[in-house]
């Protein structure tokens, strides 16, 4: 399955709305993808499982890039 992860580069700064970054990524759950990226420095705002016309409109955009971990 597909999870699109929106996340702040960084854990020390305060969320900023504008720079939030988006990252797909492939897993089993929503558990398995925040094991994935827990050794990144990353502050995950929120993971999303994505199928369907959603994965479409999401593979169409210029952002999509899955994340091989």
């Amino acid at each position: 399955m597909i999870f699109k992860v929106l996340y702040q580069a960084s854990k020390t700064e305060v969320p900023i709305r504008e720079n939030t970054k988006t990252m797909y990524i492939e897993g089993e759950n929503e558990s398995d993808v925040r094991e994935k990226l827990a050794e990144r420095p990353y502050n995950i705002e929120f993971v999303q499982p994505i199928s369907g016309a959603f994965l479409e409109y999401e593979k169409n955009s210029d952002t999509y890039q899955l994340e091989k971990i």
